[in-house]
């Protein structure tokens, strides 16, 4: 029994706060108040094999009620129990095909208080409650994602984690990227990209690319386009016109789909990661606000953008 929310009170097992995005727009991380609910859900396991995971929204208070704000949906059902909804909603994601090479979006869903399953409801937070889908059911599968209207979460059971790749395997494919010793085909000079634990340090061989073709580069400062639009760089080998951004490896294993090697960049904030975990990520449509729903990187929530939402990096071997 697992209890999630923003509040910090002992009932809570888990605590999250909102997510902010990777953008640099200062009115963007200001987040004035959260929309998370203080009790937004909790997840119930077996004990016993398969020990089947299952979602409800809300949770318990310390006097073992269950929270619901004042403005949160509540009604009877026909066999007399009651059953309502967050204010926000708890809305969960199965993708098509578990979290694998071949996995889809799935449909996002709104989970009530008493586990059952509804349609989403015109807003997040609107009094009338989507309609019943009596064919599905609350349990929750490996890869699931729960909205909690201000932070996403990635559900991954104990043998999803098992096929997944291991932090020291995404050592080792960024050791063998550098080994490759890829080289600035302007400056001539070796690139390696940084160590795990260096992320948020731009360094001097770091690897940078045009996000709109995908060509590698090592740092330079030519190529502005205009004055009001500061990163549109004009590539020098093809003459594409786009971002211009340092590349990051991704470091969270948990959201790779598969172990393959570091051959694509999410734009505009050039995480990289496989294609197969790349190209996933870019069609899962995330919840935004009241009513949006964006493609995000995995790895700093930054919203998605770009023909494909990522690009398949270009990098030249050492000419020696």
């Amino acid at each position: 029994f697992l209890q999630v929310g923003r509040s910090t009170e002992s009932p809570i097992d888990f605590v999250v706060t909102d997510t902010i995005s990777g953008s640099q727009n200062n009115d963007e991380t200001q987040i004035t108040q959260s929309t998370i609910s203080r009790f937004a859900c909790r997840i119930v396991c077996d004990r016993s094999p398969p020990y089947t995971a299952r979602i409800f929204a809300a949770g318990f208070d310390s006097s073992k009620n269950i929270f619901l704000g004042e403005k949160a949906a509540k009604w009877k059902n026909p066999d007399g129990h009651m059953d309502g909804l967050t204010t926000n909603g708890v809305l969960v994601m199965h993708p098509k095909g578990g979290f694998t090479e071949e996995s889809k979006p799935g449909v996002w869903r709104e989970i009530s208080v008493c586990g059952d399953v509804y349609t989403l409801r015109e807003t997040r937070s609107a009094q009338q409650r989507g309609k019943l889908v009596e064919n599905e059911t609350n349990v929750l599968q490996d890869g699931s994602l729960i909205d909690l209207c201000g932070a996403t979460l990635l559900w991954r059971t104990a043998d999803g984690l098992f096929h997944t790749p291991t932090q020291k395997h995404i050592e080792a494919l960024r050791q063998e990227i550098n080994a490759a010793r890829p080289q600035c085909p302007v400056g001539l000079n070796t690139l390696a990209f940084p160590s795990i634990n260096r992320k948020d340090v731009v360094e001097e061989k770091q690897p940078w690319a045009y996000l709109s073709c995908g060509h590698v580069h090592g740092y330079h400062n030519w190529g502005h386009r205009s004055d009001t639009e500061a990163n549109e760089r004009e590539c020098p080998m093809c003459r594409t016109i786009g971002p211009y951004v340092p590349l990051w490896l991704g470091c969270e294993a948990g959201f790779y789909v598969d172990a393959g090697p570091p051959t694509h960049a999410f734009t505009p904030c050039g995480h990289v990661c496989s294609e197969k975990s790349a190209k996933y990520w870019s069609q899962i449509p995330l919840p935004h606000g009241t009513h949006a729903f964006h493609a995000a990187c995995p790895f700093c929530a930054t919203q998605l953008s770009g023909e494909h939402n990522c690009v398949k990096l270009i990098f030249q071997g050492p000419i020696d």
